[in-house]
């Protein structure tokens, strides 16, 4: 058995549709069914003839994360989703080979069958050398280091035996697709070691103190509770000198490791009704089940939600307005680094 990332589109273009309908999915949707390919070479032949453009290392990258797919990825196997749009990821175990599909959306093709197991899983349960090889440029690589797979099946709470994580070779798997230093993507390193250390120093009543300086630092005057029972309330939020204005907000925060539930949300709802507000903020550094994202749909214009990628964005965005004695707690700065190649060749490819 193997433990595969598998990206679906540089933006999450084909994420729910990936989720809803139970795929893994890669793009080079120029590409015709590749059900017929038995060779890398007819791959790298095809390949080439679809796009003409590319360079031989280009090709060869790209070929060898399509071969990987189309025939590396086994009945069994773990197949890891990094979400876009929520800090999580789903994990899901290979069912099936690959199968060319046009009847899911325009944007999907190439596809292998995937039983997601878990949707909702929070970056903040996963040790930062597996974020780093989750967070590769790569569109389809191996996770393997240190002991990557049974890692992943006790987050999952699977078994894990020896034969479960030995991994399968096949005969012409001497090039391997897997994560080497080249292909992380550095701004994702910096941020998860900016997450983890979040969740170090300002852990408990602390985070709920970093998201009032974030509502500060975007203009609102805040009250925030004292640390202990909040009466469903962590801060209370209005524009103005004396927070009068308009939005009146209610904040509730969970430092909690673990996805919240629709509970929580409605307490925050029922909140704000009772506290006058006319908006709320839910901020849960574990992130949201999936039925606090579908509540939070229905209630678009009365609720905002933060996980710890929403907050992090926060803090970067607001990290100039911060006063020292914050700056100190949560020492940054600026850095510049190349774009790498890969960021542009998914949108040519």
């Amino acid at each position: 058995m193997a433990v595969w990332l598998v990206r679906a589109g540089r933006n999450g273009e084909q994420q729910e549709a990936a989720l809803e309908h139970g795929v893994a999915v890669i793009g080079w949707n120029e590409l015709p069914d590749l059900s017929s390919i038995q060779t890398r070479e007819q791959l790298k032949e095809l390949f080439n003839k679809v796009y003409p453009k590319a360079t031989e290392n280009e090709a060869a990258n790209k070929v060898g994360q399509i071969w990987a797919f189309i025939h590396r990825i086994q009945k069994g196997d773990l197949v890891a989703l990094p979400l876009k749009y929520r800090s999580a990821i789903a994990i899901g175990k290979v069912v099936g080979a690959y199968q060319y599909r046009t009847d899911i959306a325009a944007n999907i093709r190439h596809t292998i069958p995937v039983e997601w197991i878990r949707t909702d899983i929070p970056r903040t349960a996963f040790d930062q050398d597996l974020l780093y090889s989750l967070g590769a440029f790569m569109t389809v690589c191996q996770i393997k280091r240190n002991n990557a797979e049974e890692r992943i099946r006790k987050i999952l709470g699977l078994s894990v035996s020896p034969s479960s994580v030995t991994s399968h070779v096949k005969d012409d798997d001497n090039e391997e697709v897997t994560v080497d230093m080249e292909s992380i993507n550095v701004e994702d390193v910096a941020l998860e070691q900016i997450r983890t250390y979040i969740s170090r120093k300002f852990a408990g009543h602390h985070l709920a103190e970093l998201v009032n300086a974030i509502l500060q630092a975007e203009g609102y005057t805040t009250e925030i509770s004292p640390p202990g029972p909040d009466g469903g309330v962590d801060i209370l939020a209005g524009t103005g000198p004396m927070g009068f204005g308009f939005p009146r907000l209610c904040v509730q925060v969970k430092s909690s490791q673990y996805p919240v539930g629709s509970n929580v949300l409605s307490e925050l709802l029922g909140t704000i009704s009772k506290f006058g507000a006319d908006q709320g903020l839910l901020v849960s550094w574990g992130g949201f089940k999936n039925t606090v994202l579908r509540d939070a749909k229905n209630n678009f214009f009365k609720v905002r939600l933060w996980d710890s990628d929403a907050l992090l964005k926060a803090v970067l965005r607001n990290y100039d307005k911060f006063p020292d004695s914050l700056q100190a707690e949560l020492p940054l700065k600026r850095v510049w680094a190349l774009v790498q190649e890969d960021e542009y060749e998914h949108n040519i490819f």
